[in-house]
């Protein structure tokens, strides 16, 4: 009975070793043919390997600026005309009020005249017409006091005529005629009255309205001849003439844009941001300049929303001071604070970040003789480090150079 037993178990033992050694051999084969198909062979001295670390994120950004005038005044003359005078040249200092440019317009001279010529016509006219009121008033006065004479003459005949009536000397029909004729003319007397009101009402109603067209036209003379003084184009403030695009001889259109004016009493620095940050840079944050080994502050004036070619403009101003010798056009390199400090995984700003986008990254192994993709995920960067918030740990190793020439094996062998 123990023989049987003894060789049933030897074989089952062959059978799982042989089974083993073909899951081997199959794993085995897995391996190479995998990591064949995705494993690439590089020089250690081509790649930049980083350190992973621990420490302080410092949340800013830094950019490139500017320096421009706090203020910049356009130069558009209100009246077109042709350039007769340059008075001051491009870059000389000006004082608001200073004569710039003059121009000639025939076109307002003759405007003028014609005003001119019209508002003595519309004086002429007051004139004559007042005088014929005058004569209208007399006349109807005259004709009133003509009717009162008539009403006292008629009532006296009416009165006298009543007695001689009533004492029968003269007939009836003589006193009915003389009442009436007394009372026609006191009629004509009331109707006269009425239409001397009514003339005074009209005749001061018309006075006012060519009293008003008169003063209108007065003041339409004087602002013609004020644009004739505008044909002076002056400096709105005081800075300096920083661009006048005009020659002698020039017909300039009104409203025209032909130069600059820059305010020199403060300076603003531009400067071109990342469209990447655009969420977060707002009005009211701080940030720096150094000059000469001195700190400058800077605050956020004005962020300007359109982005073009990937970035969008913001204008800074100076909180205290500025250097001295500031020139407009001069770069300085603007540090802005975009947040608070903080303790932060970190790993060193390389150009992997431009065929990632930092979704992954290579990783090295203990041995550092091969790199392992992983995927990790990057909130925020400032210009020395990207902050890693999953994926990696303090002390391991990464690849931060390019990754053009990887293309998508998953396993670098390093050499």
């Amino acid at each position: 009975m123990d023989r049987p037993i003894e060789k049933k178990s030897l074989q089952r033992r062959y059978i799982v070793i042989i089974a083993g050694c073909v899951a081997v051999a199959l794993l085995l084969a897995w391996i190479v043919l995998g990591s064949t198909a995705s494993t690439m062979t590089i020089d250690s001295n081509e790649v930049t390997v980083s350190d992973v670390t621990r420490g302080k994120f410092d949340d800013y950004v830094r950019l490139n600026g500017q320096v421009v005038p706090i203020q910049v005044v356009q130069i558009s003359p209100e009246e077109g005309g042709i350039v007769r005078e340059k008075v001051i040249e491009e870059g000389t200092r000006v004082k608001k009020g200073d004569v710039i440019l003059r121009l000639n317009n025939s076109n307002l001279d003759l405007q003028i005249l014609n005003a001119e010529a019209e508002l003595a016509e519309k004086q002429n006219l007051l004139r004559n017409t007042q005088v014929t009121m005058q004569q209208d008033r007399l006349n109807n006065r005259t004709e009133k006091a003509t009717l009162d004479m008539d009403c006292e003459r008629k009532l006296r005949a009416y009165q006298q005529n009543s007695r001689l009536y009533k004492e029968r000397l003269i007939s009836k029909e003589v006193f009915l005629q003389s009442r009436e004729d007394y009372n026609l003319a006191l009629r004509k007397q009331r109707l006269i009255g009425q239409r001397l009101k009514q003339d005074s009402l009209y005749r001061h109603i018309q006075m006012a309205q060519m009293e008003d067209n008169l003063d209108n036209m007065r003041k339409n003379v004087l602002l013609v001849r004020e644009r004739k003084n505008k044909l002076e184009v002056r400096s709105a403030i005081d800075g300096e003439l920083g661009l006048l695009d005009v020659e002698l001889g020039q017909n300039i259109l009104a409203g025209q844009n032909i130069g600059q004016i820059n305010d020199l009493s403060n300076f603003k620095i531009e400067a071109k941001i990342d469209e990447h940050y655009i969420d977060r840079v707002r009005p009211g944050l701080t940030a720096t300049i150094t000059r000469d080994g001195k700190e400058y502050q800077l605050r956020v004036r004005k962020v300007y929303p359109e982005v073009h070619d990937g970035s969008f403009r913001t204008d800074f101003v100076f909180v205290d001071s500025h250097p001295e010798q500031m020139r407009s056009g001069q770069t300085y390199y603007v540090e802005l604070a975009l947040g608070k400090s903080s303790q932060a995984t970190l790993i060193p700003r390389g150009t992997f970040f431009q065929t990632t986008g930092g979704n992954w990254i290579f990783v090295l192994d203990r041995s550092g003789n091969k790199a392992y993709r992983r995927n990790i995920s990057i909130a925020r960067q400032n210009p020395m480090y990207y902050e890693v918030t999953q994926g990696l740990e303090p002390g391991e190793r990464v690849i931060t150079s390019g990754y053009e020439a990887f293309k998508d094996n998953e396993v670098l062998i390093l050499k």
